[in-house]
């Protein structure tokens, strides 16, 4: 990667007709009415049962796993991305910046044998002036309820129905303790496996360097600092995740950033991870 990183809606409100309202002889009303009044309460109370769950349903089967992640070939998404490093052995921080294009190559088989989409990425400078150079690629699969990215080994579940704010999924079950170790010598990524992803939210509107998004679903992963601003004199570190994804468009927002601190005293001062901030700029 050339020193830069990339991983890749319920309210009962009808009006019933009285079915029990006609013309009666004042003497035989009233005996009917008593009668008729706990078969019609009976009535009422399982018709609004059954409203409430039909539109339960359709509540919960409006939104699918395709409408937030489009995929088929061909179709591509443009990001410019802000990439965190920290340079100078750790003591210095830099940001890279340059564009990336996700690219839909083909529809092919996961290594489980189930149908997936291989999806090739490749980036070029900040202006956009460069052609695009290859920078790997990875393999989506979209099923039912829910839909997987694995790249190098790495599966995250990135999207999980339904789509109702507040449910949760652990998106980084696959992972292994320590996913980034070799590359980076960090600790705060021993739990990720247990990161509970959430959606924060019903679809809404998001904007972000000047660029407006509607219809956006955000997904919470991870928001945890420790000793940030730093301290330089003691520990600190950083675990912020969240994506956001458009209807019909995808992917549209990404933050992922993750690093330690070590003070002078634990053989620092320096840095030690990376972080990576990208949003979407030109799709078709």
């Amino acid at each position: 990667m050339n020193g830069e990183v990339c991983l890749p809606r319920f309210v009962c409100s009808f009006k019933y007709p009285n079915p029990w309202q006609t013309t009666f002889n004042r003497e035989s009303e009233k005996p009917l009415m008593r009668i008729l009044s706990i078969p019609r309460f009976f009535i009422l109370a399982i018709s609004c049962i059954v409203f409430f769950s039909c539109n339960e349903k359709e509540d919960y089967a409006s939104d699918t796993i395709k409408d937030y992640m489009p995929m088929a070939a061909g179709k591509y998404i443009t990001y410019r991305v802000d990439s965190l490093v920290f340079g100078s052995f750790g003591t210095v921080d830099e940001i890279h910046s340059y564009q990336v294009k996700h690219q839909v190559d083909a529809q092919i088989t996961d290594n489980l044998g189930r149908p997936a989409f291989r999806v090739y990425r490749y980036t070029r400078d900040t202006a956009g002036l460069q052609p695009w150079q290859p920078s790997g690629s990875y393999i989506v699969t979209l099923l039912d309820n829910q839909a997987e990215v694995a790249e190098d080994n790495l599966k995250v579940i990135k999207l999980h129905t339904p789509f109702t704010s507040g449910f949760s999924w652990k998106g980084n079950r696959y992972l292994p303790d320590n996913p980034y170790n070799p590359l980076f010598n960090i600790s705060n990524d021993d739990d990720m496996s247990d990161w509970d992803f959430y959606y924060d939210g019903g679809p809404a509107s998001f904007s972000y360097k000047g660029r407006n998004y509607s219809n956006v679903y955000t997904v919470e992963q991870m928001d945890e600092i420790f000793n940030v601003p730093i301290n330089p004199t003691a520990y600190a570190s950083k675990s912020r995740a969240v994506d956001r994804y458009s209807k019909g468009i995808g992917l549209v927002y990404h933050q992922f950033e993750i690093w330690e601190y070590q003070p002078p005293s634990s053989g620092g001062p320096h840095k030690t991870g990376f972080g990576i901030t990208m949003w979407m700029i030109d799709h078709n």
